[in-house]
Formats: C-alpha cells, sequence, structure tokens
C-alpha cells in the first residue's frame, strides 16, 4: 500500500472551535507543513524519550529551520506520570522558556501524554492551542479527539482535568509499527467499543478482521481508525462536554476505570481494564434486564480472538472496586451508574444499579470467565 493511498479526512463541528483530523499511512512526512500553517510563536512537544528519537527530533529540526523555536518537553512512560507534580514541572519549563499564548502545544504519544499536555495547554495562560499526534492504537482512536484532557488522583482516575479542544489531530498509522503488541491490542478493545455502542456494522468488521488485527496486519486498519474517529467526531459534536449521549463513550469504563485504581495504574493497561469491564457491564446490563442474554459471552469471545483479558483480576475485592465505582465521573449521589447495551450497536445513557445487582454482575463474571485465557 502507498503512503497517503488511504488519507482519510473528517472535521469534529464545534463551531468557531472545529477542527480537522487526518487519519492515514505517511503523515507524519508533512507535519512541518500543518504546524508551521498554525503560526506559533514557539511549539512545545511533550512526548517520551524515544519517541522524541524517533518521531520529535526530526520535527524539531523541520520546525527549527523554519524560524519556529521548538522545545522538546520529554516525561517518563506510564500512566503514573499523569499526576499534579509533573503538570507544575511542565507548567515551570513552559514559563522558563517564555512560551506566550501564541505558543502551540503538541502532545506526540499516547493516551498519557494526550490527557497530560492538552490539560497542560488548558491551564497554561488560562489557555493555548494544543495540537494531538498520537501514536497508539487507543490514542488514534479515542483519547485523541474530543477535548477531554486530566490527571489521576490516588482516590480514582481523571477526578481532576477539563474540556479542551486541540487545533488539529494528525493520525499516522505507521506509528502503529512501533507500538509493542499488548498495546496495540489494548487499542482494539476501544476499537471494538464502538461497534458495540454505535456501528453494528464495524462490530462486524472488526470480528472479522480479528486475526489479522490481532496481529497488527489489517488492510483495512486506517479505514477502522477513521470510522471510529467519524463516531466519536459526531457524539462529541452533539454533545462537547458529556451531558447527555457522549456519555455513552463510557461503555466498559465504570468498571474499568475502578479496576486500574484498585489494581494500581499501569498493572493493567486501560484498553485491557476496559475490555475486562464490558464484559462487566453486559453482565450488570443481563442482570437488569436491559441487555441481551448471552451479550457478555458474545462480547467476550470476540475479545479473545483479538488477544485481550475477559477476566477479573485473582482475588479482586468487590467492595472496594465498588467504593471506587462511587466516586466515578459518572456516579451521582453515591449511586453507580453504568452505560448498558440495549443490544449490539445500541446503547442507552448511564442508570444507576444498585449495589446488589453490581455484586451479582461481578460474582457472574468471575464464575463464567475464570478459567479463560488471553491466548498467545
Amino acid at each position: 500500500m502507498e503512503t497517503h493511498s488511504t488519507l482519510f479526512r473528517l472535521d469534529v463541528p464545534l463551531g468557531d472551535r472545529s477542527y480537522p483530523i487526518l487519519v492515514g499511512r505517511g503523515v507524519l512526512q508533512h507535519v512541518g507543513e500543518h504546524l508551521r500553517a498554525l503560526q506559533p510563536s514557539q511549539l512545545a512537544i511533550l512526548t517520551h524519550p524515544q519517541l522524541a528519537q524517533w518521531y520529535g527530533e526530526p520535527i524539531v529540526a523541520s520546525l527549527q529551520q523554519a524560524g519556529i523555536p521548538t522545545h522538546l518537553l520529554p516525561v517518563p512512560p506510564g500512566e503514573r506520570t499523569k499526576r499534579w507534580e509533573v503538570v507544575g514541572r511542565l507548567l515551570r519549563q513552559m514559563a522558563q522558556r517564555a512560551l506566550d499564548r501564541r505558543c502551540v502545544v503538541v502532545a506526540l504519544g499516547g493516551g498519557v501524554i494526550g490527557d497530560l499536555a492538552g490539560f497542560v495547554a488548558a491551564c497554561y495562560l488560562r489557555g493555548v492551542r494544543y495540537v494531538q499526534i498520537p501514536t497508539t492504537l487507543l490514542a488514534q482512536v479515542d483519547s485523541s479527539v474530543g477535548g477531554k484532557t486530566g490527571v489521576n488522583l490516588p482516590e480514582g482516575k481523571n477526578l481532576v482535568g477539563a474540556f479542551h479542544q486541540p487545533v488539529l489531530v494528525l493520525i499516522d498509522t505507521d506509528t502503529l509499527a512501533t507500538l509493542p503488541r499488548r498495546h496495540f491490542r489494548a487499542g482494539l478493545a476501544e476499537v471494538l467499543k464502538y461497534g458495540l455502542i454505535a456501528d453494528e456494522a464495524l462490530w462486524h468488521l472488526v470480528r472479522a478482521e480479528a486475526s489479522s488485527l490481532r496481529q497488527g496486519q489489517s488492510e483495512r486498519l486506517e479505514e477502522i481508525v477513521y470510522r471510529c474517529c467519524a463516531i466519536k467526531a459526531r457524539i462529541v459534536s452533539e454533545d462537547e462536554t458529556e451531558q447527555g449521549v457522549r456519555a455513552i463513550l463510557n461503555f466498559g469504563h465504570t468498571v474499568g476505570h475502578a479496576l486500574e485504581a484498585v489494581e494500581g495504574y499501569g498493572r493493567l493497561l486501560h484498553g485491557e481494564a476496559v475490555a475486562i469491564g464490558m464484559v462487566s457491564a453486559a453482565l450488570v446490563g443481563e442482570v437488569v434486564g436491559v441487555t441481551p442474554a448471552g451479550t457478555a459471552e458474545e462480547i467476550a469471545r470476540s475479545l479473545q480472538a483479538l488477544g485481550l483479558p475477559v477476566t477479573l483480576p485473582q482475588g479482586v475485592d468487590f467492595a472496594r472496586l465498588l467504593q471506587v465505582m462511587a466516586r466515578d465521573k459518572k456516579a451521582r449521589d453515591g449511586q453507580v451508574r453504568f452505560v448498558l447495551l440495549e443490544r449490539v450497536g445500541q446503547a442507552r445513557l448511564p442508570v444507576a444499579v444498585n449495589e446488589e445487582a453490581v455484586i451479582r454482575a461481578l460474582s457472574l463474571h468471575q464464575q463464567k470467565f475464570v478459567q479463560r485465557t488471553t491466548g498467545g
């Protein structure tokens, strides 16, 4: 497949805050042109040291040649980077370099970098522009689009943040070639989620491509990434600050986020936690009579075909999970709320579920899927 042979473009329509998304192979070959077009006074590129070497340094060289001062601000990889201390250090580094309101922050990396850089951009000088250049599948299909930014607290994931839209999203699927296989597969959980909540045809496409996707070799990868972005762009344009329909994007995240907090950030990748959480959410739906019986089993089979986990961690404490879920952003008055499936391709907005039903669903999850493995 030739570079740019499958270049897709779509726009997130948000009035004067609308922005384009470019998806395809070789997009980063033209990143200098895209960034120069924003006419920044300076650029600050937040990234990991390895990504700085692979992608950041060539971008810096291109922009420096064009006379645009550009700074690489490296941060360590991993979910633990999303914390107050790192935010404060980055803001001070930007201030020390005298970045002004015309600067642009560039998020070069996965979802952690995107969330962190977006939050830094939202805070610095009460808000400056930023660009998302996601290099993981999870970030490409999900976190880079929609303007959610944030950092974690010990009490829970993304409890501090802001809605701050990027001005541009550049998605080069060639960057996925350097992504560890486990991280690529973790992103497939979010891909499958889009099919489950909003696009039955995408669900069937992902299942049909499961074998090649699992190996990171699907010829329809650019199309799949584009379709996920298109779904999210539509939902974000209808409900930017998650007052309504946008909440369906959290399918699988209620239990998923709780597992990340209880197990310790980093033990489970976000996509792995969401994969397990989607099985739990489907079982909650079955227990309360919203989701057709057998849906959880079908989802679990599809996740396993993609190489993803479906079992709850051994010895997980249900009481601790419920405690964290009660602090979830979707919770109200201490009541746990779940996005539930009415059928594949159709999700219901978060509904309150009593603790008894949640514990019953978690118990079923533990019993039904205890012997399952993720395979090779």
